[in-house]
């Protein structure tokens, strides 16, 4: 791959040094000094889609290399299998802070297959988390991690489960669409992985009425904006611009791919990909995907400062009014929701 254009002229070396790397013992030291140049990324010199993809691009080599080390020491079974990264890591939107979320699929013939295959696997998964853990990426608090039984599935389970999630959605199934339906193949076969996104976007295309479930939930989240327009701070501690800011576009990105069987994870992609037969203009998109890219620009400049909310106040007279037009444009977003799906 091509040299990222991290800041710094000891990238390079860094990169090259996660490639040598030929000990796992070794990763857990590595992966601090490329956690710390990633903080470099939040100065503000990148906008935020740049920022986060780029971050997501080091941890996914960073993961890759762990998975492929730990993979050397285990007695894995004849089968093929692909690690899937979900979540903002599946999206490559990872920001500064965020846990693991990642799930195991492999082939099996049957049933019994699958539960002997799980039996084999599970050890391998389990200590993947553990090493990824050591190396810097919390463990999930949920329990979406490769190690965890239920996300440790033969490709026929994991179809059978998005199959449940979409034609008996209940809120646990939409909670899980805002992980699982956002995730990508990233060390393995590579060819399970793109089968379960094939089986997404079958099955969410031809099931309205998860769609329109899915846009009821994501109207729960109202950008905080107050009556004449402007930014409102109800918590003294400052605005969660993950809850009420940039996953309000994630979550309409996602319908919109969704609904039109696009293929796209990447939050800017859906929107770019899938906008149009959403019925958005070519202005709007570009709004849209601009306005996400600020809000992710401010999360990385306040988590580098070490905060998880941010303090409007604090910013100068342009990041505010950028804040206030990108949550403008979030509302914009949840109207054309509104629209498509009479709500």
């Amino acid at each position: 791959m091509e040299a990222l254009p991290l800041p710094g002229s000891s990238y390079p070396a860094l990169l090259a040094e996660l490639a040598a790397v030929d000990d796992p013992a070794r990763l857990p030291a590595l992966a601090a000094s490329v956690h710390q140049r990633l903080g470099e990324v939040a100065d503000g010199r990148l906008d935020g889609e740049t920022a986060t993809r780029l971050i997501s691009t080091v941890n996914d080599r960073l993961t890759a290399k762990t998975i492929a080390l730990v993979a050397r020491r285990q007695r894995l079974p004849p089968a093929a299998w692909c690690w899937l990264a979900m979540g903002s890591e599946g999206r490559d939107e990872q920001t500064l802070a965020g846990d693991q979320d990642n799930g195991l699929v492999f082939a099996a013939s049957d049933g019994r297959e699958a539960q002997a295959l799980r039996e084999r696997f599970l050890p391998f998964a389990e200590a993947v988390n553990a090493a990824l853990a050591d190396c810097g990426f919390p463990r999930c608090p949920g329990g979406i991690m490769a190690g965890n039984p239920a996300w440790c599935l033969s490709l026929a389970e994991w179809r059978e489960q998005f199959f449940d999630w979409v034609r008996c959605p209940e809120p646990a199934a939409l909670l899980n669409a805002s992980i699982f339906f956002d995730l990508r193949p990233l060390a393995g076969s590579f060819a399970l992985g793109d089968a379960l996104r094939d089986e997404i976007a079958r099955l969410c295309a031809d099931a309205p009425a998860f769609q329109h479930l899915m846009a009821a939930n994501a109207l729960q989240a109202q950008p905080p904006l107050g009556f004449l327009g402007d930014v409102t701070v109800d918590d003294p501690e400052g605005i969660d611009l993950k809850k009420f800011g940039s996953r309000i576009f994630v979550d309409a990105a996602r319908i919109f791919a969704l609904a039109n069987g696009c293929k796209a994870v990447n939050s800017f992609a859906r929107l770019r990909q899938a906008g149009p037969a959403a019925g958005m203009q070519a202005r709007e998109i570009a709004a849209a995907a601009a306005a996400l890219g600020h809000l992710l620009r401010l999360r990385l400049a306040a988590q580098q400062g070490g905060a998880v909310l941010l303090q409007p106040a604090a910013l100068h007279d342009v990041d505010r009014a950028i804040l206030r037009e990108s949550l403008h444009q979030a509302r914009h977003l949840q109207q054309r929701l509104k629209l498509n799906y009479s709500l």
